[in-house]
């Protein structure tokens, strides 16, 4: 039996790709569409506005009533609405996956919170490379330690409202944790003037706007006399729509609580 999902943010680009990977994958059925109220999305085809061909399925502002059995949320909005979201997943628990960044600490709490009524899995990047590239940054960094500086540069479309980028933040963090490091306080996001020599534990955040770039992260380990990068290219959004279809299936068979890719992977 083919996995329901809700796609919320159906009119995005993210939301598009995600419909447009349910079509591909036969374990996947999409079962409703969700935009912003308010949206000139709302009442059209869901296939039409996604490029996946037609479909029967008008777009709707409304998540409640399409919430069922076997049916997990997918949801690339913005933090408020993808709170929203959430508070009624956990009114009727149904699993969600959040693929939004720029979340405040107080929205993390919350967050947090409805985790103990409805399985939530939240995670600034959905590619499985990049989860994987997560955790062997925590390895390299405890091998080489403290003696080689760490730079990481991101790149990403005009459109994108944050900086630096969740998933710049998820590497930083995982370095950062393995050499015992507080990233908030040892971050620097770009730097101007005469700045004087870099501190031996900062971490660099260096973000690029420009075009259409989908996403690139590279990691600079610096040493004396040689570096090690680590690059991750997101050629198209396929990779975080396949990849966020990876998590609710994964998902949808866990009790309430907060999960990330990393429990998908195992990693």
């Amino acid at each position: 039996m083919a996995l329901g999902i809700i796609v919320c943010g159906v009119g995005g680009r993210m939301g598009g790709a995600v419909v447009r990977a349910i079509q591909q994958l036969p374990v996947f059925k999409l079962v409703a569409a969700i935009d912003k109220p308010g949206s000139e999305k709302l009442g059209k085809d869901a296939g039409q506005i996604s490029a996946a061909g037609h479909l029967p399925i008008a777009i709707t502002d409304k998540l409640e009533p399409a919430l069922q059995s076997n049916t997990v949320i997918v949801d690339f909005t913005n933090p408020e609405a993808s709170l929203g979201f959430l508070q009624s997943a956990a009114k009727k628990p149904t699993p969600i996956v959040i693929a939004t960044t720029g979340f405040t600490a107080k929205q993390h709490v919350e967050i947090k919170r409805l985790a103990r009524c409805t399985p939530i899995l939240v995670s600034a990047n959905t590619s499985l490379g990049v989860n994987v590239l997560v955790a062997l940054l925590g390895e390299a960094a405890k091998m080489l330690g403290d003696d080689y500086d760490v730079e990481i540069i991101e790149a990403h479309h005009r459109f994108k409202k944050d900086a630096p980028s969740g998933t710049a933040l998820a590497l930083g963090r995982s370095v950062a944790n393995a050499l015992d490091r507080d990233l908030d306080r040892l971050a620097i996001n770009g730097r101007r003037g005469i700045v004087g020599e870099r501190s031996k534990k900062e971490i660099a955040l260096l973000s690029v706007r420009a075009g259409d770039i989908v996403g690139e992260h590279t990691v600079i380990f610096g040493g004396i006399g040689e570096r090690l990068e680590f690059i991750h290219r997101a050629h198209s959004r396929d990779t975080f729509a396949r990849g966020a279809l990876r998590a609710a299936q994964w998902l949808a068979k866990k009790k309430p609580g907060l999960y990330g890719m990393q429990d998908v992977l195992g990693l």
